[in-house]
């Protein structure tokens, strides 16, 4: 059991691993939790947001929609690597998935299918969420690959997690294809290797 990492641990972290990190609005103090728990936390989640633009998306994961209120993930990913931070707390951006996925995530073994949605995820996943069409033909710069592969690493070495604990949208809930355009197991490998490596970046406040 995992408890959230504060907003300052979190930027911490992220910055240690390496990352360019902005700080978006009132992100510190910007969540849904009135509308249920933060926590405990077990993973990271990936997703692409099916925009193009580094403003208007991070706006959007900021603001959220009509029908979906945000934020919509915890942080934004840029085509350039850049990381906005949105939100702190629980965020819109899992959704209901599935329970044997959970319990995959948290003994950190191989994923069985997804297929149940019976399981609140905007409980327990870090979400974020990599500017990208989704189309399968929008690129995918490899700052943007190296950024996600930092962003997940960073949260996965705070908690003392492996790459197990980092799944993507599609891997949790039935329907979703994000992200689309790379594999998670490529992913995975990509994060166990950096989790391998020694830090990079400006070192966490203690």
């Amino acid at each position: 059991m995992a408890v959230p990492m504060s907003a300052d641990r979190l930027l911490d972290s992220l910055r240690a691993e390496g990352l360019i990190v902005v700080e978006h609005r009132s992100w510190r103090t910007h969540n849904r939790n009135h509308k249920g728990p933060w926590g405990p936390v077990h993973g990271v989640m990936v997703h692409h947001t099916v925009t193009t633009g580094t403003k208007n998306s991070v706006e959007l994961c900021y603001d959220g929609h009509s029908t979906l209120p945000g934020p919509l993930c915890h942080g934004v990913i840029a085509k350039d690597g850049t990381v906005h931070l949105v939100g702190n707390g629980r965020a819109n951006h899992a959704g209901l998935g599935d329970d044997d996925v959970l319990r995959a995530v948290i003994d950190e073994t191989a994923l069985p299918p997804d297929n149940e949605a019976n399981t609140d995820g905007n409980r327990h996943f870090y979400g974020f969420e990599a500017i990208n069409l989704g189309n399968g033909i929008d690129p995918w710069p490899e700052a943007q690959l190296e950024a996600i592969e930092r962003a997940a690493a960073a949260v996965c070495r705070a908690h003392g997690w492996t790459e197990r604990s980092v799944i993507g949208h599609r891997e949790w809930q039935p329907g979703k294809i994000d992200p689309e355009g790379f594999t998670m197991a490529s992913m995975r490998g990509r994060i166990r290797n950096r989790l391998g490596a020694a830090l990079t970046g400006t070192s966490p406040t203690p």
